[in-house]
């Protein structure tokens, strides 16, 4: 079996020579690794373009993910024999394309374990021999100033030569950013969350070129970026600013009330809130009625539109829950 197995990954590299990635220095077996990881993923979207379903395109876009997960399964119970001793290195540079690929569930973390991991997915790493290195390096981009989604940055992803990696980097990225608005706010999560899974379904779905959906992701990456600085910009707080995109998430409530209007809400909202909820708040229903009330109390005091009070006040509660276990400590 294990041999079958290894049959089935090696000939998925037919057409790329990766034994070079076996032995040499670090950053020679780096390179390989780099385009290995460009040469599965340009196979993946070739496989999927093939396919006329969505579990059809799901599972070309995992073949290679499972196929080395089921290789190392049987690598595992025939690691003694000599024949698993001859393909141990092939194996392990296998593995180590697969970690590389490997993509972040979906959804927001709910642990801080999950979030932390989120971050460490930022860009795609790898073990060779010893040490973590960025894959990023071996397609020819400089160490990048991730943090802050730079200019500089963004725009060396867009003149990567390597595009599939380049997007799968870049998709990474704004996944560990977005799950980072998770702790902070509800909304702007929501619309975030959803600009991405639409453009990489368009991307699987061939309806984006790879060049195109990085130009997306870009856009993307820039608006979480102004997202940042909003709060500075309107005289807001963080947890204010997330109060107001809850109140904004509906466009006709903007276009009733007005910025302005908007933001004292948000403010009276933030501050009746932070001194009525308790730790315990959220696993009590008599606590989340008394807080619902008020908050139905303040929206229907400041005029915000009665068909639309509903849905804000779910996102307003969902939003106090994300911030609430700060204030109470």
């Amino acid at each position: 079996m294990l041999l079958e197995k290894y049959e089935i990954v090696r000939d998925m590299f037919h057409g790329f020579d990766y034994r070079k990635g076996l032995s040499g220095t670090p950053q020679a077996r780096l390179g390989v690794l780099a385009g290995a990881i460009e040469w599965v993923l340009e196979m993946q979207q070739k496989d999927a373009a093939k396919e006329t379903t969505e579990e059809g395109k799901k599972r070309a876009h995992r073949r290679f993910i499972d196929a080395v997960l089921t290789l190392s399964k049987a690598f595992a119970l025939a690691s003694a024999s000599d024949e698993a001793r001859e393909i141990r290195d092939e194996v392990g540079f296998f593995q180590t394309v697969r970690a590389a690929l490997v993509k972040s569930a979906p959804g927001a973390g709910k642990t801080g374990q999950e979030r932390d991991f989120a971050v460490q997915q930022i860009v795609s790493r790898a073990v060779v021999s010893t040490e973590i290195v960025d894959i990023l390096s071996a397609a020819g981009m400089q160490t990048p100033d991730i943090s802050i989604l730079s200019d500089a940055f963004l725009a060396e992803v867009q003149g990567m030569e390597k595009k599939n990696l380049a997007l799968e980097a870049l998709r990474k990225l704004l996944n560990g950013e977005i799950r980072s608005h998770s702790k902070t706010n509800v909304a702007q999560t929501r619309a975030f969350s959803e600009r991405l899974e639409d453009a990489i379904a368009r991307y699987h779905n061939n309806a984006l070129t790879t060049a195109q959906v990085i130009q997306e992701l870009i856009a993307l990456a820039k608006d979480i970026r102004a997202a940042r600085q909003r709060g500075e910009e309107q005289g807001l707080s963080q947890d204010e600013i997330a109060f107001y995109d809850a109140l904004a998430e509906n466009e006709s409530a903007v276009e009733v009330m007005g910025d302005e209007q908007l933001r004292v809400i948000a403010q009276e909202l933030l501050n009746s809130l932070k001194s009525g909820v308790t730790i315990d708040w959220a696993q009590r229903e008599p606590a989340r009625a008394r807080i619902r009330v008020l908050v139905k109390r303040i929206l229907r005091k400041y005029g915000y539109p009665p068909d639309l009070q509903d849905a804000a006040v779910q996102t307003v509660l969902q939003q106090a829950e994300v911030l609430s276990e700060r204030w109470a400590a």
